[in-house]
Formats: structure tokens, C-alpha cells, sequence
């Protein structure tokens, strides 16, 4: 009597556990939402593709080989949050970058502001260059580099 009575308080307790670790879990649309695939060979280059990812905005960028070559040559010492262009970008034509901006979350402008090719937040004055990386304004840090990968050369998925 005493081992039946055992066994059904630990199945009683188990499925009160259960319970609570089922409540916690995320939904069901928020696990559809963990990864994104998207195709690159539509996005001409020295384009932006906007897409929405986790309900942010990420920005995919095709940089042109001056756009390139223009952020390999800054100086790391005038950046305030230094970070060289090879370490922003896993193939050097694709910048993929959270749209949002690092100070009040405001969504840049792509391909707008004094850096021919950067980002613009027209809320506070923000300017990003084309890799990212805060060059004026009162935002502190870069534009964050959501975690990807590419499938092959024209599809990444993003999570």
C-alpha cells in the first residue's frame, strides 16, 4: 500500500513540474521566428535588403568593392568603438547588420548620411559607415551583427 501510494505522489509531481516547465517554454511563433533564410541573388549590388527577423529589422547589405576597400581603409584609432571591417563581415561583399540603432533604437536609413554608403538615424544624429561602425553622433556602439551563416553563395540563414 505504502509503494502504490510512493509511486502515485511522484507521478502527481512530476506532471505538477511538467506543467510549469511547458509554461515557461517559449510559443510555438516564437520558435518559428529563430531562424530566417533568405536569398541573396536578388539584392543588387551596392543595395540594401531589408528584412524583419525576431520582429527587428536586419539589414543586408551588397557592398560594391570600392565600399570595400574604403572601409578596410579606415584608421581604427578615429572609431570610437574600433573594429576592423574583415571581423563585421564573414564574406567581405555582405554585411549583414541589426537595424536598429545603438543609442535609443531608433531604424537607421540605409545608403544615407555624410559616409557615402553608411547609415543614417535621422532621430538623433547618428551616422554609421558602411560596415556598421558608429563614426558620428551620440550613440556609443556599433550596429549589432546578428548570429548567421551561409548555406551556399546565395542563401543565409539568419539565427
Amino acid at each position: 500500500m505504502f509503494s502504490v501510494a510512493c509511486i502515485t505522489g511522484l507521478y502527481g509531481c512530476k506532471a505538477h513540474l511538467l506543467h510549469y516547465v511547458l509554461f515557461c517554454m517559449p510559443s510555438r511563433d516564437i520558435l518559428a521566428e529563430a531562424q530566417l533564410e533568405v536569398k541573396l541573388n536578388g539584392i543588387p549590388e551596392g543595395k540594401v535588403l531589408v528584412v524583419k527577423w525576431r520582429g527587428k529589422p536586419v539589414f543586408i547589405y551588397h557592398r560594391s568593392q570600392s565600399i570595400i576597400n574604403q572601409e578596410r581603409a579606415v584608421n581604427l584609432s578615429e572609431l570610437r568603438d574600433p573594429e576592423t571591417d574583415n571581423d563585421r563581415a564573414k564574406r567581405s561583399e555582405w554585411l549583414i547588420v541589426m537595424g536598429i540603432c545603438t543609442h535609443l533604437g531608433c531604424v537607421p536609413i540605409p545608403n544615407a548620411g555624410l559616409i557615402p554608403g553608411g547609415f543614417f538615424c535621422p532621430c538623433h544624429g547618428s551616422h554609421f559607415d558602411a560596415a556598421g561602425r558608429i563614426r558620428k553622433g551620440p550613440a556609443m556602439t556599433n550596429l549589432e551583427i546578428p548570429e548567421y551563416s551561409f548555406i551556399d553563395d546565395n542563401n543565409i540563414i539568419i539565427g
